[in-house]
């Protein structure tokens, strides 16, 4: 399931966001305010987030740019009803991928979300190679030359998403949340077991390794 984080003051048209993301298979995720928004990315994953510009506290300016400062780079698409230049231009140097001028069309909404995540290589990659290694979502098989192990589907997309994103840290709430949902009542600590395989399992390749990051959760360091 794909994340999105939809961060706007207007009760309404936040609900209609979110209900227009929800009939297309996306999982939507609510925040008044970009403050209420950074709380969220503390304890879930997105994918996307589409985010209002004029917000009390802390605005989609502001938000944009602190988390391209945080090193995120989930893609943003800004929706306002602000549409100088000058307006735009401040929205693509604080770090926004798109643009959107309200009162917006939500199917040029969806069609939106789906460039930017096809862009952010999320959509429809269904194959991830790093060095001679080939991760196949179709069959949930791992490749390396002659080579091919056929992973348990939670192992398999456990290293997907850390392989998909070297260097970012991904609490073991994040990776919950993301392979085994938000309502699973799997223990934590399962995420540590199926690390430890994998560990195992790919301890002989050079091509990558899984690091501990104490006291945040894990990460995938590429070695090419």
């Amino acid at each position: 399931m794909i994340n999105i984080l939809v961060v706007e003051d207007n009760s309404k048209l936040r609900q209609l966001i979110g209900t227009v993301l929800a009939k297309h298979g996306y999982n939507p995720v609510l925040a008044e305010d970009g403050q209420h928004a950074l709380e969220l990315l503390d304890t879930h994953y997105i994918d996307l987030i589409i985010s209002d510009i004029m917000m009390p506290n802390v605005d989609g300016y502001e938000l944009t740019a602190r988390l391209r400062e945080a090193g995120y780079h989930t893609p943003v698409l800004m929706v306002t009803a602000k549409e100088s230049f000058e307006d735009k231009q401040r929205g693509y140097l604080a770090g926004t991928d798109d643009y959107m001028v309200k009162p917006i069309d939500v199917n040029e909404m969806i069609l939106r979300v789906g460039a930017l995540l096809r862009r952010a290589q999320i959509v429809n990659e269904r194959r991830l190679v790093i060095g001679e290694v080939i991760l196949d979502s179709d069959s949930l098989t791992v490749h390396r030359g002659e080579r091919s192990a056929l992973l348990p589907q939670k192992e398999f997309y456990l290293l997907y998403k850390l392989l998909s994103y070297p260097g970012k840290i991904f609490t073991r709430l994040q990776l919950m949340d993301e392979i085994w949902g938000m309502d699973s009542e799997t223990e934590a600590r399962t995420v540590d077991v199926h690390i430890n395989r994998l560990r195992e399992r790919f301890k002989d390749s050079p091509e990558f390794e899984i690091v501990t990051v104490r006291g945040l959760g894990y990460k995938a360091v590429k070695h090419l």
